[in-house]
């Protein structure tokens, strides 16, 4: 019930195509094996975080571009070589965002992690809350009749795992899906960019990271994308990749800066569920008055199918622009 978790940050060239996808993969199951072996003496890695975009960021502007040269199907060929990785180590692994393609959905692109274990792929995270107005991936929650829960929960001999992907995580709402699903450990994949990293005097990094640990009672791992400039252009990429106790209190964090990084902290469950057990006070999740908040059945953001079809660059900003006037609008 208790064991290390490894925050592990990349900083891999960008490949142009889905042929580049292999060794990145080559490479992360590399550090997975730097990790699980290299801190043997210290405890047992049971959980390794991998960043947003790892295997390939969205550096085309379309849809059609993404889908026809970077997107994959799940489960694939690298799933395939991760979960063996992950019954090798009797571990778990949050992968690296894929861009997803679906045939169910067809024409449109997710940006997907998963957890694999050593039974095999267990969930896959499509990221709620793209990147507005440059991401042109489709949240899960613009498809009229789509029926897969948003924010799937693992429960798992580590723990009862949940994972989201960078912006969501500025949604104090989209984490708390998690806890309130039964989430003890909230996994953080991440291409989070400078100034918002993890220095003052914005530091949102550690800032959000912190304040979800905190507000929901569970451990936060957290794993940025530390990619140099030149790899993933126009943005620097400032790392600080961490692990954060149920408290708030920052148990590991690799030294800000980009750069490859693997960081490690302890995850103790037997303390996490005695806290949640125990504790009266600042217990966030059992004094949540659920119906004091009527603002959440109204929509504001209308999704980002608002022009028909696919993402554009175009149908965000009309979504942006009409999610500014309603929330605008008196009684908001």
């Amino acid at each position: 019930m208790r064991y290390l978790a490894a925050a592990c940050q990349t900083d891999l060239p960008n490949p142009r195509d889905r042929k580049g996808i292999a060794h990145a993969v080559n490479h992360m199951l590399a550090m997975i094996d730097r990790a699980v072996i290299g801190y043997a003496p210290f405890g047992s890695v049971r959980l390794l975080a991998f960043p947003e975009f790892g295997h390939a960021a969205p550096i085309y502007t379309t849809v059609e571009e993404l889908h026809d040269r970077l997107a994959v199907p799940i489960p694939n060929e690298h799933t395939d070589r991760y979960h063996l990785k992950a019954r090798q180590h009797g571990a778990y692994i949050q992968t690296a965002s894929f861009l997803e393609r679906d045939d169910r959905y067809p024409g449109h692109v997710f940006n997907t992690t998963c957890l694999i274990g050593p039974d095999g792929l267990l969930t896959r995270y499509r990221k709620v809350h793209p990147w507005i107005p440059w991401e042109v991936h489709t949240s899960p929650h613009d498809l009229p009749g789509y029926t897969e829960p948003l924010f799937p929960v693992a429960d798992t001999e580590i723990g009862r795992l949940g994972a989201a992907t960078c912006y969501d995580w500025l949604f104090p709402e989209a984490i708390r899906q998690l806890a309130l699903a039964g989430a003890e450990v909230l996994v953080r994949v991440s291409a989070y960019m400078d100034p918002w990293g993890a220095t003052p005097p914005m530091d949102w990094w550690t800032v959000i990271n912190r304040c979800r640990a905190l507000e929901n009672l569970a451990y936060v791992v957290a794993s940025n994308q530390g990619a140099r400039a030149e790899h993933y252009p126009p943005f620097t990429w400032p790392g600080g990749s961490m692990i954060v106790d149920y408290d708030g209190r920052i148990l590991s964090q690799a030294d800000p800066g980009p750069g490859e990084k693997i960081v490690v902290g302890p995850i103790d469950l037997l303390a996490l569920r005695a806290e949640r057990e125990r504790r009266q006070g600042h217990h966030m999740l059992a004094h949540l008055r659920m119906e004091a908040y009527p603002a959440y059945r109204r929509s504001i953001y209308p999704g980002g199918l608002v022009a028909g079809g696919p993402p554009t660059l175009e149908g965000n900003d009309l979504a942006i622009r009409r999610g500014k006037q309603t929330f605008g609008e008196p009684g908001a």
